[in-house]
């Protein structure tokens, strides 16, 4: 099979090779996909790099989202998957991730991709949207008329973030870079936008915007010293989601600006749940789509041979959205 494979430690140009390899092997618990579609997502950047922290032994085939046809399963695997349509999240720690024809996943993270999500929709869904629902609704309890500051929010796992927050009732205030991004975040629906470009001051336009409350909740998947700063401005009972570090690291809270501020600091990973509650995610987040009132995050593709250029859009900050590689 044809697998993009990381064979050395850089940037995604430099260190991915399109390869003939042979297709995985499902091991118990296991089961193998024809891929249709695979997301990318800033790990895989990152897993180039060598800095994730379930980055595999070299070579390895990056890929951590996907919708594919289930085609082999392990042993303890019940056969009936064979021939369905499946989507979810791939054994990219194995080495055996989605940016290949057939890749392999723990049979439990894997779920029935909806008949009405095409393979682009499908791809993209599990890992931004459970994720977001682990951060506002588990961790941060948003409730509705809060104000909710989303970091990144013209990204993959930062448009979820302002798609559910005014979903669940929020008002919406999403931070990005420049003026297409912050166009981008409007027509998300974003009640607010900053464009951090034209703003250094983002902790200062986030109290303007509120009178002076601060933010009732920040949800952060960049990190780093812009989302050090944004923590300035958030308000008494405050709840700070630690959701990602795209800008290289994570941020270093003070912790007595924590304690005079009066707010909390929540670590959120979407791998911490069994499957019982990710169930129950996909059945409420499929009632809120069923309504009209959620719809699938805004996705740009990629074909297969330009898997390197896909992952080079998230590395350098071009990217909007979701982004998918379609097989072909």
């Amino acid at each position: 099979m044809r697998a993009w494979c990381v064979t050395g430690t850089g940037e995604p140009v430099d260190v991915l090779e399109l390869r003939e390899i042979d297709p995985p092997e499902p091991g118990p618990g296991m089961v193998r996909l024809r891929v249709d579609a695979a997301a990318v997502g800033f790990p895989d950047v990152l897993m180039c790099g060598g800095s994730y922290l379930f980055t595999p032994e070299l070579p390895f085939t990056p890929g951590q989202e996907v919708v594919g046809t289930v085609d082999a399963v392990g042993d303890g695997v019940d056969g009936a998957l064979v021939g369905t349509r499946q989507m979810g999240v791939t054994a990219f720690y194995l080495g055996a991730g989605g940016f290949a024809e057939f890749c392999l996943a723990a049979a439990n993270t894997i779920f029935p991709a909806p008949p009405e999500f095409d393979d682009v929709t499908a791809a993209g869904f599990h890992i931004p949207y459970v994720t977001a629902w682990n951060g506002l609704v588990d961790r941060a309890a948003l409730q509705p008329e809060e104000t909710l500051v989303v970091l990144g929010a013209a990204g993959g796992s930062g448009s979820a973030a302002v798609l559910l927050g005014a979903s669940l009732g929020a008002r919406v205030v999403a931070v990005a870079g420049g003026a297409e991004k912050a166009a981008f975040c409007r027509a998300l629906g974003a009640d607010d936008v900053i464009d951090h470009r034209e703003t250094p001051d983002v902790a200062a336009a986030i109290s303007e915007l509120t009178g002076g409350a601060g933010a009732d909740a920040i949800f952060d998947p960049v990190g780093g010293e812009s989302a050090e700063s944004v923590a300035a401005a958030m308000a008494n009972h405050g709840r700070f989601m630690l959701v990602g570090f795209a800008s290289g690291r994570w941020p270093q809270l003070d912790p007595r600006r924590l304690v005079t501020g009066n707010f909390s600091a929540m670590g959120v990973y979407a791998g911490a749940y069994a499957r019982p509650h990710v169930e129950g995610i996909y059945e409420q987040l499929a009632a809120r789509r069923a309504v009209g009132n959620l719809r699938s995050i805004p996705t740009q593709t990629f074909a297969f041979s330009d898997v390197p250029l896909a992952l080079t859009s998230l590395a350098d900050r071009s990217a909007l959205g979701k982004t998918v590689v379609v097989s072909g």
